[in-house]
């Protein structure tokens, strides 16, 4: 059993930005209340899978403050006797080529490298380790102890709806996750504003120095940090940028649509379900989809990823986890 953690209801830092009021009271005080209306998602500035920018509406939900940490995640296992993806032995059939003696359960776990390595090659830093699960986070040795308020990882897609159901809950969509991550800044580059260090205070968990070989902590971690760390959006939702990649619903496509020519016709609650055409180009012999990855995590780094931002996002094929991902869920009125 792990050690029960800090109650996580209360934020650690008053938020910036007063969110409007909820229709009603939350059905949880751990949940946070989006307010409806439309913004503007992606952006142009950066990666060309952010573009374009185009204007998006999305009515008012609820969204968990923090991600999913160890210690909910342990009770969701507990109440239901869950196995994760990555516990469970994988299917040949999925992975054509593959040496069987490969083909065990386990998730890809980051290895700091030794010294400046070329970043064309990302097998220099991360290694698929037999063993390593949610309970497992850097292979068999490894457990939890000290980490139950740490946000969970070595999640696939099933692992995330699988919670989901038990807790009531919804995966978000991208367009909800980030809207709200902008907490009410429209077209600012972070989730708090235009400065990655406003005052020189860290804001987020990222990695500070030369990835993949040094990290300088600045920002007081080397790995994840426990949730709520780090001040609020303007929304009151903690770690939207950094410590770890959260799934959103939408299939992945390499770019968005582009923008809607009149007001009437502005793209509203979207959902992309093109699950054929998520699949990774440069592996057409692999017929597993990607979902979308938002966030960033504490993994991203000025020299590599400068993915720690609402307009950032990565694809994610569904059956694989990974050290840096995570988690967290939405609840929509009328699911309520």
């Amino acid at each position: 059993m792990l050690e029960e953690p800090q109650d996580l209801r209360a934020p650690t830092h008053a938020p910036t930005l007063a969110p409007l009021p909820a229709p009603g009271t939350a059905p949880h005080p751990d949940l946070v209340w989006i307010p409806g209306g439309t913004f503007l998602m992606g952006s142009e500035a950066h990666y060309p899978e952010e573009a374009p920018v185009h204007p998006v509406g999305v009515s008012g939900f609820w969204m968990d403050r923090f991600t999913v940490t160890n210690m909910q995640f342990q009770r969701f296992v507990e109440a239901t006797k869950y196995l994760t993806v990555a516990e469970r032995p994988l299917n040949p059939e999925d992975y054509p080529g593959a040496k069987p003696g490969a083909l065990v359960p386990g998730s890809l776990v980051f290895r700091k490298a030794p010294h400046p390595v070329s970043l064309a090659n990302w097998q220099r830093w991360w290694d698929y380790v037999p063993g390593a699960s949610w309970r497992h986070p850097e292979g068999p040795q490894s457990n939890l102890k000290g980490r139950g308020k740490h946000p969970v990882v070595h999640v696939a897609y099933e692992d995330v709806e699988a919670y989901a159901a038990w807790a009531g809950k919804q995966v978000p969509t991208e367009a909800e996750w980030e809207c709200a991550a902008r907490g009410g800044l429209e077209g600012a580059e972070f989730c708090w504003g235009s400065e990655l260090r406003p005052a020189g205070r860290p804001m987020a968990n990222i990695w500070e120095g030369e990835f993949p070989w040094q990290n300088l902590k600045e920002d007081g971690y080397e790995g994840t940090a426990p949730v709520g760390s780090y001040p609020p959006n303007g929304y009151g939702l903690h770690d939207m940028a950094g410590n770890v990649w959260e799934w959103t619903q939408d299939f992945y496509a390499e770019r968005h649509a582009g923008p809607a020519t009149k007001a009437c016709c502005i793209p509203q609650n979207p959902r992309n379900a093109a699950r054929e055409a998520s699949r990774d180009p440069a592996q057409p012999h692999i017929h597993i989809p990607r979902r979308v990855l938002k966030g960033g995590s504490h993994l991203c780094a000025f020299n590599y990823c400068r993915r720690y931002r609402p307009a950032a996002r990565s694809p994610q094929q569904v059956d694989s986890g990974a050290c840096h991902i995570g988690f967290r869920l939405v609840l929509r009125p009328e699911a309520h």
